[in-house]
């Protein structure tokens, strides 16, 4: 009689046991961070959706449904700071993206210290937003600034000199829309595209060495000049990236704060007063938290349709 071993059969369960069983252990390596994560994160947006539906009374919170959305839509200072929010990131995209890409065509000329500009250019994108306000707000203090001097002379800003923290705004060209934008709006365009002018010039300098070199040297030989060249193949050729870059800056100056807190404090009056600075406002100075999550919850709305556009660009691109 022929014995069959029963090794195989043996070999065959441990198998298929160790095919059913669950290993714990990976799971349990990053149940930690996962609990970080859900402490810092997940639930702050779960609270905030609730807390918009409150609203605070004596008595303690009160559920009002969608009351703060509305009150929130219906009050001419969200309104106000929408049309500040357009003027400043069309003013700061702008002047940012127009500098960035001169500043990344002459760096991709070939300068032997292109290296040392691009470290001395980027030391202000390390710099925290509250400290570059603060520095750009020491310049023009009046009688103290670095620059009083040359504001406060009647000759150059008649009739009695530019007080850039407190002048008032220009009567608007339209009803109910801030343009021309306050000289505070100004400088604060200025102090934001200033921080942010290294990043920009890095992606666009990252573009601009991708072009093929045959591509520019024909383009070249059949007569273009350096402004068509510019105009009609580096231009389109990096279109993707500066579009990607733009909608960066639109998303940095939409959730930015820092930067009107420490320079300008949202004034004079509420001529510098973003959508993200009348978030701080309602919530920290009315103490009116549940309009203020009611606002936050629009804000994410906007920012997850800048990234939605963003990851679509960018896949676009790699397709390509």
């Amino acid at each position: 009689m022929i014995q069959t071993s029963s090794a195989p059969t043996k070999e065959l369960a441990q198998a298929r046991a160790a095919r059913t069983s669950f290993d714990w252990f990976p799971f349990l390596m990053v149940l930690p961070a996962m609990l970080i994560l859900l402490a810092i994160q997940v639930y702050p947006i779960f609270y905030t959706i609730i807390l918009s539906a409150q609203k605070r009374q004596p008595a303690g919170w009160v559920f009002v449904g969608l009351d703060n959305f509305a009150r929130l839509l219906r009050s001419s200072a969200f309104a106000e700071s929408v049309g500040h929010t357009v003027i400043f990131l069309t003013g700061y995209t702008i002047l940012t993206l127009s500098v960035g890409f001169i500043i990344a065509l002459l760096l991709h000329n070939g300068s032997v210290l292109a290296g040392s500009y691009l470290t001395i250019i980027f030391i202000p994108w390390i710099l925290a937003d509250l400290i570059v306000g603060v520095v750009f707000r020491l310049l023009v203090l009046p009688d103290y600034g670095l620059f009083s001097g040359i504001l406060q002379d009647p000759a150059l800003f008649p009739p009695s000199g530019l007080s850039v923290l407190t002048a008032d705004p220009p009567k608007p060209w339209i009803a109910g829309f801030p343009f021309p934008p306050s000289p505070a709006m100004v400088y604060v365009m200025l102090a934001a595209a200033w921080r942010s002018i290294p990043f920009t010039t890095i992606l666009l300098l990252a573009a601009l060495q991708t072009i093929n070199k045959e591509v520019m040297e024909s383009a070249r030989i059949d007569g273009a000049g350096n402004w068509q060249t510019i105009r009609f193949i580096t231009i389109p050729l990096i279109l993707p990236t500066m579009v990607v870059t733009l909608l960066n800056l639109m998303l940095g100056g939409v959730n930015g704060v820092g930067m009107i807190f420490s320079l300008t404090g949202g004034g004079p009056g509420t001529s510098t007063e973003v959508i993200g600075y009348l978030l701080y406002s309602i919530g920290w100075n009315s103490l009116d938290f549940g309009r203020a999550a009611a606002l936050s919850i629009l804000m994410a709305f906007i920012n997850l349709a800048l990234i939605v556009t963003t990851l679509r660009i960018t896949r676009l691109q790699m397709k390509d």
